[in-house]
């Protein structure tokens, strides 16, 4: 095969920001080189808005050959939370043919070594954002995000993990040299000397699990990890979200034939309807790692099951906020309000219970009761949703009737404070779009807590009455502990219970928000920056990203010879 991308020219182009995002992991400031608004597309070879909705508009009834080999059947129907029949087709694999063609390449991809694979990565990056438009479209229509939401998640943000992870995996592979002359004196006597080589080789065949929630946002850090580290990945979409992970696959495939190496190295596969193939993929001998982003149920099958692999899990969690006293209820309420209501918190990280004493809370605008607390964050989310335009653009819409239906049923556990209405979205009529649900419970009823500590995934709040601060730490140590958590948020003035909140999370490996009151949200994290989950409770067992994330992902290859 005849390389129309050199080595050279890839890491002139690319060496660059890789050198950028190995400094911005090490300091942990702001950096990204993934334009937000929608406004800086359209040069340099980059879809703009026009184009990238015309993109998307032409896959629509399509069918998506990406030229594999095993390919026996297409599947399809995804149909869009917006109520869209998407129509298009994907490849479905003979995993019998497909594994071994998928191993075919990694000898070549292996000896190309950590920096040829590296700018590989940054060159499918690229050419991803310079489809964002389209992408965003794709995302939209298979998440039920609002647009700006699957613009910026779907595209630069889930670009920028992507980045941080090829980066990751950069200095983890390079931490050791590659080459090393040893000499050990022996007295007397001649000394002993060794030339030693160290390379880093792959583990195998890479398996991606995708989410309906976030395709490409979660997708993205293992598939690149695994692919900077020299391994093949095949990338197995969730059955409501195969478009953006497909479209992933095809650039992916393009840039490693251009770049001279087996485009087999990253593939797609997608499922019958009640097929369940992840099982059947992941307890492949040839699958050596797998990422997966979804229930507790399967992430625990896989962890118990899949034995042979090294597995990456982010499963559920019960987010908590506790509000003990704040000096900007004002803003306190505000931004408690937009993380609630975001994307009809269809997030892992949204907060879903908020601890508040019985007796209130000390503000800066005097003591509020409990009961004047729910009812002040019912009237925040009730005004920021206020507006159908606005609230449209906030909420996205309803992503399966699975979230409809548990949204539907908390109503009955309890006290409703803000009851769920439903939303209008003339461009989509048929779209399901539904207001968050803030339902009042009591933490020291034995029927309550069997809600409160359950993850209820979708627009639903519990603000759970507590006897006190210090009661409200132990009930969120307990929650981190036995359920997990991928956020926690508190919101104090009195330094002891900071210090209180911050040991609970340090001994339970929580990541802490404190006090946010401006434009940063504790459901939201910043790649190269924030750690998204810890791998330290229930919640996860991998960090969005450090250096466990990429480190297992190769081992170190000894050779030694007689110098």
């Amino acid at each position: 095969m005849t390389a129309e991308l050199t080595a050279h020219e890839l890491i002139a182009k690319h060496r660059p920001t890789l050198d950028q995002a190995l400094e911005a992991i090490r300091t942990r400031a702001y950096w990204s080189p993934h334009p937000e608004h929608p406004k800086a597309y359209g040069e340099h070879g980059s879809l703009d808005a026009a184009a990238g909705k015309a993109a998307f508009d032409a896959l629509l009834g399509t069918r998506i050959d990406l030229g594999q080999p095993g390919t026996d059947d297409w599947t399809g129907g995804e149909v869009s939370p917006y109520g869209i029949e998407l129509g298009v087709t994907y490849p479905h694999a003979d995993v019998d043919t497909l594994l071994p063609a998928m191993r075919a390449g990694q000898r070549a991809w292996r000896d190309a070594g950590a920096e040829a694979r590296a700018v590989v990565c940054l060159e499918i990056l690229k050419r991803i954002s310079d489809r964002t438009h389209e992408f965003a479209h794709a995302v939209m229509h298979t998440s039920g995000q609002a647009f700006m939401m699957a613009f910026q998640a779907g595209g630069p943000h889930a670009q920028d993990r992507g980045l941080e992870a090829v980066a990751y995996a950069y200095a983890e592979q390079v931490r050791t040299p590659d080459t090393a002359e040893w000499t050990k004196p022996q007295g007397k006597r001649d000394p002993l000397a060794l030339t030693k080589t160290f390379k880093p080789v792959p583990r195998g065949i890479a398996l991606v699990i995708g989410c309906n929630t976030f395709p490409t946002w979660n997708g993205y850090p293992g598939l690149f990890a695994s692919l900077a580290t020299g391994n093949a990945v095949l990338v197995k979409p969730h059955p409501r979200a195969v478009l953006p992970l497909a479209l992933t696959v095809q650039v992916a495939r393009q840039v490693l034939a251009e770049a001279g190496f087996d485009p087999n190295l990253v593939a797609l596969t997608t499922e019958h309807p009640g097929e369940g193939i992840a099982r059947t993929l992941a307890t492949r001998p040839e699958i050596r790692i797998i990422d997966y982003t979804g229930s507790t149920a399967f992430g625990d099958w896989l962890e118990a099951n899949a034995r042979q692999a090294q597995v990456y899990t982010e499963k559920a969690g019960v987010n908590t906020v506790l509000v003990e006293s704040t000096d900007d209820y004002k803003g306190m309420l505000s931004n408690l309000a937009f993380s609630l209501s975001l994307y009809s918190g269809q997030m892992c990280t949204t907060p879903q219970n908020l601890l508040i004493p019985r007796d209130g809370i000390r503000t800066d605008e005097g003591p509020r009761t409990y009961d004047e607390v729910v009812a002040d964050i019912a009237r925040a989310v009730d005004g920021l949703l206020g507006d159908d335009a606005r609230a449209n653009a906030l909420l996205g819409a309803i992503v399966n009737p699975d979230v409809k239906a548990r949204l539907e049923a908390a109503a009955g556990l309890g006290e409703v404070a803000l009851a769920s209405r439903e939303i209008a979205n003339p461009e989509f009529p048929d779209a399901v779009v539904r207001t968050p649900v803030i339902v009042k419970l009591d933490g020291a009823k034995p029927d309550d807590e069997a809600a409160y500590m359950s993850e209820c995934f979708g627009p639903v709040s519990f603000a759970v009455a507590v006897d006190s601060a210090a009661d409200a730490v132990e009930l969120l140590r307990r929650t981190v502990r036995e359920k997990g958590a991928m956020t926690v948020g508190a919101y104090t003035v009195d330094a002891d219970v900071e210090r209180a909140v911050e040991e609970v999370c340090l001994e339970e490996a929580a990541q802490l928000s404190l006090n946010l009151v401006g434009g940063v949200y504790v459901n939201q994290t910043a790649a190269f920056s924030d750690f998204h989950g810890s791998g330290g409770n229930p919640a996860a067992n991998a960090a969005l990203c450090d250096g466990a994330f990429v480190a297992n992902r190769f081992r170190v290859i000894e050779v030694r010879r007689e110098a």
